[in-house]
């Protein structure tokens, strides 16, 4: 069995080039051409490296695996930020409690990319236990009793000496159809990539246990072709864990010979999403005079428009306060002068008194300070509010009170 050559762990904007922790030129070549396949979002090359951005998550390629985790600040221990994107993915639903199988997840060090094959295949196997669906499928080929269409041209070319042969189009029943099509490819690429784990014997057992279904290239209109009913309806999360596996797969990238898997998460568009979350989970429960929206729209100008990441309103008092989350070490320095711009445009189209830019990081109390030589009205306030999503060693999975208790 094959053992995995190298494991390494980085930090979001940490540096990596050849030599530091048994990188070789070629596992840098990969990760280039893995970056250019998506159009150069995931790091920035340097010379003989890569500048990781604020992308996390796990980049697996022949011989070599990367975890990249968040840090915030400087301050935590490495140890706790390893285990707050796998909190916050499940807080925002990107990691759904498993409808079968045991949790077993904290009981082994498991990577990203394991606790998502482990899902899957707990998915895979509690469907086969229930037993598989059948669906009506079209098949053309030979058969000894005349039954459907008849295909005149292919039957002539075909059983010209066999006549007891027809070569006929007909309806099969069975478990040969797109989804079980879909979730082969996925198990196919789960063992790929998880030889020598524990994770590699389960899915060789799960993969005994599927039946032999057609092979096919996997895509994201397959996934969109999909209907969805009754008989559908347990398969959906073992499909989206499918669909996260194979749209994340780069087989021969740039006629490279390395088949890669990446499963990384944009940490700004995370932290958003979590604030967004406990804000609306807290105000539904304590204050539901309260209304939260995430990604208001409003027109600027033309085809252009503006949209914070959150707005509260205050359906009682009729009053809005705009909240934009930026995933980024602040420290005693002050925000850009582009996001205070920015944030003056909400509080003007929004009509808020007071907007704020919300960090990660170390608890910080500032005050809300007015924007100076305005003419409107009503007077704007903005403010920075610095905040530990860190709670005794975990994940702060009641942060919504804090945050709305720094727009007092």
């Amino acid at each position: 069995m094959q053992q995995r050559k190298l494991e390494i762990e980085v930090f979001e904007h940490e540096s990596l080039r050849v030599g530091d922790k048994g990188i070789k030129q070629h596992h840098i070549d990969a990760l280039w051409r893995l970056n250019e396949h998506h159009e150069n979002s995931y790091f920035e090359p340097i010379a003989r490296g890569v500048k990781f951005k604020q992308y996390v998550g796990i980049i697996q390629v022949n011989g070599l695996s990367i975890e990249i985790h968040p840090k915030a600040d400087k301050y935590d221990s490495d140890t706790v930020w390893k285990e707050v994107l796998l909190d916050m993915l499940k807080a925002c639903g990107r990691i759904k409690s498993s409808t079968n199988g045991p949790a077993t997840l904290k009981k082994r060090n498991l990577n990203l990319l394991e606790v998502y094959f482990e899902y899957f295949l707990n998915e895979v196997s509690g469907l086969i236990h229930r037993g598989l669906i059948k669906q009506y499928r079209k098949e053309t080929k030979n058969t000894k009793a005349l039954k459907g269409k008849l295909e005149f041209a292919g039957h002539i070319q075909r059983n010209s000496i066999h006549k007891e042969r027809f070569y006929t189009t007909h309806q099969v029943y069975d478990t040969d159809h797109t989804i079980h099509q879909i979730l082969s490819k996925a198990l196919s690429i789960v063992e790929q990539f998880s030889k020598g784990t524990y994770i590699y014997d389960y899915c060789k057992r799960t993969v005994l246990d599927f039946p032999e279904v057609k092979q096919i290239n996997v895509n994201a209109s397959h996934f969109k072709s999909l209907k969805k009913d009754r008989k559908t309806a347990p398969y959906e999360y073992a499909l989206e864990l499918a669909r996260l596996i194979i749209l994340n797969y780069s087989p021969d990238i740039s006629s490279g010979k390395e088949k890669m898997l990446s499963l990384l998460f944009d940490m700004n568009q995370l932290w958003e999403e979590y604030v967004l979350i406990q804000l609306k989970k807290h105000t539904r429960l304590h204050h539901p005079e309260l209304m939260v929206t995430g990604q208001e729209s409003k027109k600027l100008w033309g085809y252009n428009s503006i949209r914070p990441d959150i707005v509260i309103k205050n359906t009682k008092t009729n009053k809005t306060v705009v909240i934009d989350t930026k995933w980024k070490n602040i420290g005693n320095g002050p925000p850009s002068i582009q996001d205070l711009r920015q944030m003056y445009g909400y509080a003007r189209y929004w009509n808020a008194e007071r907007v704020m830019l919300l960090y990660p990081g170390e608890d910080k109390t500032t005050h809300f300070k007015p924007y100076l030589g305005e003419y409107d009205e009503v007077q704007h306030y903005c403010k920075l509010g610095v905040i530990n999503i860190i709670k005794d060693g975990k994940l702060d999975l009641e942060i919504g009170s804090r945050v709305l208790s720094l727009m007092t």
